[in-house]
């Protein structure tokens, strides 16, 4: 198998809840050597622009990209779309959709987290730190370290914003059937974001790639960051037996975060891995 050139298909910028701007991204993938990036903000494709314009004068492939939160079953998760084309006319009533939820979210998180006894003005605190990006809950967590009420982000996920805490506020995501449609119908791949974070037993996890791909799903996110070795090649079997492509990618988001760097993941080496698709592009 030839040397695959340096790649990450899955990073976030201030177009959503990273810490870059998106050409500041651009840069620091030419610094991390990374040569093909996909641009994969939170339900929106705002960055991609910017990002097109830098990556054209760095001399970079920019795989235009989003992470789409959708519905299945009522589980929330997150599916990215690779490739796709950010001028297809669907997207702009989709997008819209999706704002207006997200807003809608984060007026019932900031009620919630007033009735726990946090500044009243914590919506405005995590606008701001949203600035014109995606609002989230990684904003209220910046708000909440910024206000002083937590000591670091993730003390704000651990008692405030975390699975099952005050903000961990659900919204009427679309079905995941409709997101793997219109990343289809705008010439993308759909791929299950980092299937290892959604709280299954492997059993569980087969189960439910299966049904996804009964749906019509391209592929799964294999090299991620805190994937172990054994997960990798589990998540290689179900791939191979169902026929699905695989992706890998950081997930980065911010330079303070040690855990993830951009171009830095485990190692994921198969036919099916969709970097192959993108260079042949």
């Amino acid at each position: 198998m030839a040397r695959l050139p340096g790649f990450d298909l899955h990073m976030h910028s201030t177009a959503s809840d990273g810490a870059l701007s998106p050409s500041e991204l651009v840069a620091r993938a030419v610094d991390a050597a990374v040569e093909y990036m996909a641009l994969t903000d939170h339900d929106t494709l705002a960055g991609l622009a910017e990002a097109q314009q830098a990556a054209n004068d760095a001399g970079l492939t920019l795989i235009p990209g989003v992470e789409l939160t959708c519905l299945w079953n009522r589980r929330v998760l997150h599916l990215l779309g690779l490739g796709i084309d950010p001028d297809y006319p669907g997207w702009k009533d989709y997008e819209a959709r999706l704002a207006e939820l997200r807003v809608t979210r984060a007026d019932k998180i900031a009620r919630k987290l007033v009735a726990r006894g946090v500044p009243d003005n914590i919506i405005e605190l995590a606008r701001a730190q949203a600035g014109d990006g995606q609002i989230g809950r990684p904003h209220f967590a910046r708000a909440l370290l910024a206000a002083g009420v937590v000591s670091s982000e993730n003390e704000a996920f651990d008692r405030y914003l975390g699975q099952g805490k005050p903000g961990d506020v659900k919204a009427e995501w679309p079905d995941i059937v409709e997101s793997i449609d219109i990343i289809r119908k705008s010439g993308g791949f759909s791929i299950l974001a980092h299937p290892t974070k959604y709280s299954l037993t492997f059993s569980r996890l087969r189960l439910l790639i299966a049904e996804l791909a009964k749906s019509g799903i391209d592929g799964i996110e294999i090299g991620c960051p805190n994937v172990s070795r054994d997960q990798v090649g589990l998540l290689l079997r179900i791939a191979d037996t169902l026929d699905l492509k695989i992706s890998s990618g950081s997930d980065f988001h911010n330079p303070d975060m040690t855990w993830t760097r951009l171009g830095r993941f485990p190692a994921v080496e198969s036919d099916r891995h969709l970097i192959y698709d993108f260079i042949r592009r």
